[in-house]
């Protein structure tokens, strides 16, 4: 009986039905052996070609089956032995005489060699039938022919079939059997067509054995199974239960679809167990949990005589392992009291199972009780642990378990894979080179592919891509699998210049690109900014047609995206056949990095819930980027309430998305709700989330203290902590509390780092101290653009224009190549000293020297630097060639020119006023700046025309008001302010220092008095500015340091005017820093020499 289910996994029992079979056809009687060999149909050549043709799925038709065969040789003594037996003897008397000794050795050989199964009694037999004339006997050569297919000495059976005068059914049966079993698939399928076309009618057998040939080309062998289908429709074995079998397998085997093995099951009018198994098994690999379970229960109720065996347990194991828990534990009920717990099958796949749901104990126990174990139950064990990321305890095991077990070239496989989920890489990597070790000392070295490949990819997931390298280029083949882990592991490690060579290099070497391939390599084009190289991959995906592989699809969109080719990744959106979350995610992720699209990514959002798509962790990340970008708090708590319907507010990265996303949109309450509930979550973007959501909601003393907290409760400041932090203090300067800070940077040994150190150059320029800013600067033992850059733009920030571009000389005579903010800092440098040509000169090499095309910054630092020096038709040329429209920040620098040119041109200025109001009606910043530049004329009409226009668009102006830091706090001031507890002391020292003031000179300059007031009115309106406050409270406090005030708009010309004289007649030096820059005040003369 042919079973084709039970003989492909196990061969023991295939070899002993061969034997079994063949001797009791010798034990019946020769006759039965003769009709046997007789059986053959004798089909002339027309009968087979009106037939189906058959031909292998990977050959031409007319491909030669096999390699010529060598014909063995008799050795002359043979010939002399058997010439000396038959010497001096009449025929009839050699006959009579001979036989009985041949026959009785035929015998000795047949009960010699029937349970015998080794290479070496193949050779001893093939020898013996040779030395013995027994080369046409064809039981005895069928019997050779399954020694040597047993042992798979597929070489030897080939040439013993070549050389056989005679063949029968059970030769060519054999033999096909024999290619089935070694894998050799192509060649059963050519084997059983050249049957076909000798003129055998095959049996069932060999019908079977072709079918499991199919079964293992898979989808490759579907159409010759379908032929081998329809050809035994029309045989006897139409109805045949093996053959019917077999059916059922290859179909489940070769097809996705489960239709046509069903037909075949259905069909069958008396089915036995090995049926039931076979569609179960069809059901399980497809996961069709319920449709297993019911066929095994129509089993059961078919007939009480179907026992489940051990496959039938093992399919359904299988079917439960992939749908819950709870079926896996019934199933394992149900095997206890069937007794098949112990079996090697059966506990082998429930260790896989229960490992797969992470249940290791329950995993661990039933391998503990199964009473034998092999490398399939250990593998299943370490799988699940693999899974589970639990490197270490697969690797303790397999060490503690190898010696129990024969370990196999899987279970290396999966070994190997366990090194990359160790906690350390480092472990991890040492480890797996100790295996490494272990399989060169055993010769498996590079002569396997598939342990080559494991190793590039165990190698390239522990971050040691040059040992995974190392080991590609040794390997003595390599297949495509080869290719894509060593381009994979390329990508993943950062290699992606290397990857896109090795791309070209498999190409070179004649393989085909996979869906895999184009993944890997699109990813790295896509870092590196390959559109061309991304676009020749998006050719070859067409033309190998993985355009409808949505992996593939979505790695394009990201290669689009990645490269700034927006409008190409929707295009392609749009254009894609399916879709999967991945594919969502991605277009939305891509419209997020563009907030001219960041709406755009709402509307696919929404899209992506109205189709029916679950939303993961990735989506809202990149939905929550969107937001904070868009700074929109009623779509931000939307987003949070379905963080909330999916489960997934625990998760730290989407958390800190909601952090940053709250913190800009100014609900900084939202922010410590959800902080205070991260107990045992918070990491290092947590606790930089927060401070950053105090700095941008101008709450420094709050991320000041988070920062202290961290220090107190041991958190370790990274880099970014420290240069958000800095900046904030830079930013409202607070030179005591960025110098704490400083110190923080220097107890944790980061005052190196580059970054760091970049943001303390800026803290101390901001903050007034610009000596202390070159002091650390000229320490660093590193610079970067960002580090240049800060102390240029704070030379040109305090005056110190020559001071800026003889560091930007520098900064290009050591070889660091500016940027656009270099020169936005030059360029204000040469505008604050009024070096004109100097400006012009460098504003055309940036182009022309430097490769980098002007924006709009560095045009309103030219218009800056005209408007300083009054070079106002200058200017207007200047704006009326300029390539880009200019913006507000233009307009307004023109405006403010004419402002300070006395009415000179004041067409200009209305031009400007004009193009301000278009652009920008609602900021009240250009109604003032209009009324003042009207003011400065006298022309007090159109200053109270101005006025109007700003209250009928009801809008109000930012109130100017100056602040100084001193010990007990931030004590700000805006003009005429009496809200002060200390305004007595005050005001009475603002009125000694103005009586001071005028006996050393001092005149009111009344021109800024922007009201058309009396003149007493005019003087007392200037004289209580906030700064003037600010000073004045300073000066009611004992101190010889300097004075540091900071105010929120341009200081007006008589305030600096009487500064001057304050710092001479106090004697303290008065650093005030005013939106524009900083003037240093100093024995009655200003570092801005009156320029600014």
């Amino acid at each position: 009986m042919f079973l084709p289910k039970f003989i492909s996994k196990s061969t023991t029992i295939h070899r002993r039905f061969h034997h079994y079979y063949y001797y009791s056809i010798y034990s019946h009687s020769t006759s039965i052996f003769n009709s046997l060999a007789g059986s053959k149909s004798h089909l002339d050549r027309q009968q087979i070609l009106a037939k189906p043709i058959f031909f292998t799925p990977r050959e031409e038709p007319n491909q030669t089956p096999f390699s010529p065969l060598h014909q063995y040789r008799k050795d002359e003594e043979e010939g002399a032995l058997l010439s000396h037996l038959n010497k001096g003897h009449s025929s009839e008397e050699k006959l009579t005489g001979f036989l009985p000794l041949v026959l009785e050795k035929r015998d000795f050989l047949v009960e010699k060699y029937r349970f015998l199964c080794s290479d070496f009694d193949a050779k001893q037999l093939h020898l013996e039938i040779i030395r013995n004339g027994f080369d046409t006997d064809l039981f005895l050569c069928n019997t050779l022919m399954n020694l040597y297919v047993g042992v798979g000495d597929m070489v030897s059976a080939y040439h013993l079939f070549a050389e056989m005068s005679e063949k029968n059914l059970v030769t060519w049966a054999c033999l096909i059997s024999g290619c089935t079993k070694n894998d050799m698939f192509d060649d059963a399928c050519q084997i059983f067509t050249e049957m076909l076309f000798t003129g055998f009618l095959p049996n069932h057998y060999a019908v079977g054995s072709a079918l499991r040939a199919c079964q293992g080309l898979r989808a490759f062998g579907l159409r010759f199974g379908m032929q081998i289908h329809g050809f035994i429709s029309k045989s006897p074995y139409s109805f045949d239960v093996v053959v019917c079998n077999g059916l059922i397998s290859m179909y489940g085997s070769c097809m996705i679809s489960s239709e046509c093995a069903w037909n075949v099951f259905e069909g069958i009018e008396s089915r036995n167990l090995i049926s039931w198994n076979s569609i179960i098994s069809v059901y399980s690999q497809r996961d069709d949990v319920v449709s297993a379970f019911e066929l095994f229960s129509s089993m059961q109720k078919d007939s009480i005589s179907f026992r489940p065996s051990e496959y039938t347990f093992g399919s359904l194991i299988a079917a439960a392992s992939s749908s819950c828990i709870f079926l896996l534990e019934q199933i394992l009920a149900t095997v206890e009291k069937s007794g098949y717990l112990q079996d090697l099958y059966v506990g082998s796949a429930f260790v896989s199972g229960f490992a797969r749901f992470g249940m290791l104990d329950a995993a661990k126990e039933i391998f503990d009780q199964m009473g034998a174990r092999n490398a399939v139950s250990l593998n299943g064990l370490m799988v699940g642990l693999v899974k589970l990321s639990m490197g270490e305890q697969a690797v303790n095991i397999f060490m503690k378990l190898r010696n129990s077990v024969r370990i196999t070239s899987d279970s290396l496989l999966v070994l190997l894979s366990t090194f990359s989920e160790f906690l350390s890489f480092d472990t991890g990597r040492r480890k797996g080179r100790e295996v490494h070790a272990y399989i060169i000392r055993t010769g498996l070295g590079y002569s396997k592919v598939h342990i080559g490949n494991a190793l590039i990819n165990m190698y390239a997931k522990c971050g040691a891509v040059e040992d995974a390298f190392s080991v590609f280029r040794f390997m003595v083949d390599k297949d495509s699998v080869s290719w894509n882990s060593m381009i994979s592991g390329l990508d993943q490690n950062e290699c992606f210049e290397d990857a896109v060579l090795t791309f070209c290099l498999m190409k070179s070497a004649g393989f085909v690109s996979s869906n895999f391939t184009l993944i890997s390599v699109l990813s790295s084009c896509g870092t590196l900014g390959c559109i061309r190289m991304g676009e020749q991959l998006h050719c070859e995906g067409l033309k190998l047609g993985l355009d409808f592989d949505v992996s593939v699809l979505n790695a394009l969109l990201s290669l689009y995206a990645n490269s700034g080719f927006i409008d190409s990744s929707r295009k392609l959106f749009s254009l894609m056949p399916e879709y999967d979350q991945v594919s969502w995610n991605s277009i939305i992720g891509a419209l997020n990095d563009s907030e001219a699209y960041c709406y755009d990514a709402i509307l696919y959002f929404k899209k992506m819930m109205q189709s029916g798509w679950s939303l993961n962790k990735v989506t809202f990340i990149n939905i929550l980027q969107v937001v904070l970008s868009l700074s929109l708090l009623e779509i931000a708590c939307q987003v949070h309430s379905l963080v909330l319907k999916y489960g997934v507010m625990n998760d730290g990265s989407i958390e800190n998305a909601l952090l940053s996303c709250y913190g800009k949109c100014g609900a900084i309450n939202y922010c410590e709700s959800i902080f205070s509930r991260m107990q045992g979550r918070r990491d290092d973007v947590s606790w930089n989330c927060m401070i950053s959501g105090y700095i941008h909601n101008e709450l420094l003393s709050k991320a000041m203290n988070l920062v202290w907290l961290m220090l107190q409760n041991g958190q370790r400041l990274d880099s970014f902590t420290f240069a958000s932090v800095l900046s904030a203090c830079a930013s409202v300067a607070t030179l005591e509390r960025g110098m704490e800070v400083h110190a923080c940077a220097l107890k944790s040994c980061l005052e190196s780092d580059v970054v760091i150190g970049s943001a303390i150059v800026d803290m101390y320029t901001k903050c007034g101290r610009i000596d202390y800013a070159l002091r650390f600067f000229e320490l660093m033992p590193v610079r970067n653009v960002y580090t240049w850059n800060s102390m240029i733009t704070g030379y040109a920030r305090h005056g110190h224009g020559h001071k800026a571009l003889d560091l930007f000389r520098r900064m290009n005579l050591l070889g660091q190549s500016p940027d656009h903010v270099t020169f936005v800092g030059v360029l204000s440098a040469c505008s604050h000293v009024g070096l004109v040509e100097q400006g012009f000169s460098h504003f055309e090499s940036m182009s022309k020297v430097h490769g980098l095309t002007p924006r709009m910054e560095h045009f309103s630092c030219m218009v800056d630097l005209l408007g300083r020096a009054g070079e106002l038709d200058k200017l207007d040329h200047f704006i009326n060639r300029m390539p880009i429209m200019p913006n507000v920040l233009i307009w307004r620098t023109v405006l403010g020119a004419c402002t300070r040119a006395n009415s000179h041109r004041t067409d200009l200025g209305k031009r400007a006023g004009q193009m301000l109001l278009e652009l920008e009606p609602q900021n009240a910043v250009n109604y003032v700046l209009l009324a003042n530049m009207h003011a400065s004329g006298g022309k007090w009409e159109d200053v109270a025309g101005a006025r109007r226009a700003m209250r009928e668009a009801a809008v109000r102006k930012e109130a100017g008001c100056s602040w100084v830091t001193m010990k007990d706090g931030v004590h700000v001031f805006v003009s005429g302010d009496k809200s002060h507890p200390d305004k007595g002391a005050i005001y009475a020292k603002l009125k000694e220092l103005h009586l001071k003031m005028k006996d050393a000179g001092y005149v009111p300059e009344l021109k800024f008095a922007m009201y058309d007031l009396e003149q007493e009115n005019k003087e007392e309106l200037l004289s209580y500015h906030s700064e003037r406050l600010a000073v004045a409270f300073v000066l009611t406090r004992k101190s010889e340091l300097p004075i540091r005030i900071m105010k929120n708009l341009r200081i007006c010309g008589d305030c600096h005017s009487a500064f001057k004289y304050i710092s001479g007649i106090v004697g303290r030096q008065i650093v005030l820093r005013d939106s524009n820059r900083f003037h240093h005040f100093v024995g009655g003369k200003c570092s801005c020499n009156d320029y600014w």
